[in-house]
């Protein structure tokens, strides 16, 4: 859920310019695949073959063009693309291309010079330097267009404009080239979730789509679907609960093992892993949930609604950068950064009050048994255990507990987050030559491949440890679920639970109610960020960037009164009476469009570079503690 950070383009940002690239094909082929490639890289040599196989497999159907990425950590990589280059100069490109990469990659002394003689190039002496300093302004030119498309790495393939993800091989990259079905799913895929703002909009979509099959026709057996009890029976006893409870207190403890990974990450290694990094964004998510509280309970009269306190604290994380996101350069990812971290420390603490506040009656034996196994994954943890199967297994067996012990059960998810283990990096050069050693004896056994289907078993183990050493098991478990978060559990979730029958026999007599959620989230939330965020600046306990200005600060604020997911989780469970929860999911849903309506007008207007530096200025004289 960190999107203050941005990903590489997926799309060819310098388009091929048939007077500057080098290609073989037709200008009108249907299939044009880019490689960025080097002539040091053992893998765009494996590729080159590949290629060659593509050729002609495709003949005219394909236009094969290749640009010049020197690898990293090669004497030889830029004087083979200068001397290939040079060879243009000659018509000459092509040949030497080829018989590059038919040599190599680690090219022997003097090597170089002897490609040049075996195509007619002069010498060092006689070389034509203008012509020289051409070819090397090209390999520039095509470094310079490789950073710019996310080429990072070599060979890059680029089919038809887009980067190609998939394996190297030739029936991978084929199906890629003739745009099957199933590349095509897997890329509009990408490229959605790739989109800042993708997971709002299916959030969204979901939620939409909840109200409208309530107030359809279909609304009643819409609803009962969520009530349909299911489960396992032992016995006598067993775990029965209907839908509604299966997503709410099992499926989204994904969601808040997400959410406590990503939190672990921020205090370990992210954003909030300084005091001076995390002392602004801490304090303004604190007081962006004590003061909206406080307007609660003073609007609230002591009763049975003055449970439902904890409702306005919480902010929508994927709603509210969402928006940041489609405001673009409108907002400095200093600001996103500033509000992803607050929002972590604001899921952490909903996460808290929802365990303290929001549980039943608790089981002294169940809870004892939770306590053991919590203590069974510190074990794990302190005993370097770094297979997921043992947390996998108490991990379950943990959620079960604290179920059954009448705290809420996602707060297992939590402390399964904070008890799997991270460890320092591997040395990845001592892996990658380790992963190449093992690779080249699996080559040289080609011999004794017969009735063999591919690399032998202990190259595969021995390939999968040292890939299990790359990624620590705590960032590979984020890494993967943190997609079914975002596209699974939370639309299922905002399906299930956002579903409101919209008649005004709902909203009679829940007026004070609906003020109260609706007040701390839109006037609450945007003043308690920014009157505890000026304190700890003026009092010298945080700082504040000088990137963004406090109006910007105060758009990021009113964006953080989008409740809507949490809110709505809070509400189902501080809300036992059906009327009183439908209006607190009207109230949610509208402080939360008033909430994003109100910080993107905050936030639209761009800042000026003399308007920002004086508004800088100006608050840091206001915010230096005096003497």
């Amino acid at each position: 859920m960190d999107m203050a950070e941005t990903s590489d383009p997926v799309r060819l940002q310098v388009p091929v310019d048939n007077n500057v690239d080098h290609y073989i094909g037709d200008d009108d082929a249907e299939i044009t695949v880019v490689e960025y490639g080097s002539y040091s890289c053992v893998h765009c040599h494996a590729a080159h073959e590949v290629i060659a196989d593509l050729r002609d497999r495709f003949g005219e159907r394909m236009r094969y063009v290749f640009r010049q990425l020197p690898i990293r950590g090669s004497d030889t990589a830029r004087p083979a693309a200068d001397l290939a280059e040079y060879a243009t100069e000659f018509g000459k490109f092509w040949p030497v291309h080829d018989e590059l990469m038919n040599r190599g990659p680690d090219f022997k002394p003097g090597e170089l010079e002897e490609v040049a003689q075996m195509f007619g190039l002069p010498a060092d002496g006689d070389r034509d330097e203008e012509g020289w300093e051409r070819a090397r302004q090209k390999v520039d030119a095509d470094r310079s267009s490789a950073r710019s498309s996310g080429a990072r790495a070599t060979p890059t393939f680029f089919i038809n404009g887009r980067r190609y993800e998939g394996a190297w091989d030739e029936n991978a990259l084929a199906e890629a080239m003739l745009g099957s079905l199933g590349h095509r799913i897997h890329s509009a895929t990408l490229d959605f979730v790739r989109w800042g703002p993708s997971a709002g909009l299916l959030l969204l979509l979901m939620s939409i789509a909840a109200v409208a099959a309530v107030n359809s026709p279909i609304g009643d057996r819409f609803e009962a679907l969520w009530h349909a009890s299911f489960g396992i029976r032992t016995g006598e006893g067993g775990l029965f609960m209907p839908l509604l409870e299966w997503i709410n207190h099992g499926l989204l403890t994904i969601f808040f093992l997400v959410v406590g990974l990503e939190i672990k990450r921020e205090f370990t290694v992210g954003h909030l892993a300084t005091r001076r990094a995390a002392a602004l964004p801490v304090a303004a998510a604190i007081g962006g949930m004590i003061i909206p509280a406080l307007i609660y309970i003073l609007v609230i009269p002591a009763g049975p609604l003055d449970h439902g306190w904890g409702v306005p604290i919480a902010t929508d994380t994927a709603f509210a950068i969402a928006i940041i996101v489609l405001l673009g350069d409108r907002v400095p990812v200093e600001l996103r950064v500033f509000l992803t971290a607050a929002v972590v420390v604001d899921d952490l603490v909903a996460i808290a009050v929802v365990a303290v506040f929001y549980s039943g009656e608790i089981s002294t034996l169940f809870l004892v048994l939770s306590i053991f196994a919590t203590a069974a994954l510190f074990l794990f943890n302190r005993w370097n255990v770094y297979r997921p199967l043992p947390y996998v297994v108490v991990g379950a067996v943990l959620w079960f507990f604290v179920h059954a012990a009448g705290l809420h059960a996602t707060l297992a998810g939590v402390i399964i987050a904070v008890l799997t283990p991270t460890r320092p990096p591997g040395n990845l050069r001592a892996l990658n030559a380790q992963a190449e050693n093992i690779l080249l004896e699996e080559t040289k056994r080609r011999g004794e491949a017969v009735l063999r289907h591919g690399p032998s078993e202990p190259a595969l183990r021995a390939l999968d440890a040292i890939h299990d050493r790359i990624e620590s098991p705590a960032n590979k478990l984020l890494r993967n679920l943190e997609p079914w978060s975002s596209y699974v559990v939370l639309p299922i979730f905002a399906l299930a639970n956002a579903g409101v029958l919209i008649s005004m026999d709902v909203v009679r007599g829940q007026g004070r109610l609906m003020w109260a959620i609706i007040l701390g989230l839109v006037v609450g939330k945007p003043v308690g960020i920014i009157a505890v965020a000026a304190l700890s600046v003026r009092f010298g306990l945080a700082e504040k960037p000088g990137s963004y200005t406090w109006r910007q600060l105060c758009g990021a604020g009113a964006l953080g009164g989008i409740g809507f997911t949490m809110s709505l989780f809070i509400a189902a469970q501080a809300f036992t009476e059906p009327s009183a929860f439908a209006a607190a999911k009207i109230a949610i849903f509208m402080a939360s469009i008033i909430a994003a309506v109100l910080g993107t007008l905050i936030l639209w207007p761009k800042v000026s570079e003399a308007g920002e530096r004086v508004a800088v200025e100006s608050v840091a004289k206001a915010c230096t503690p005096a003497g």
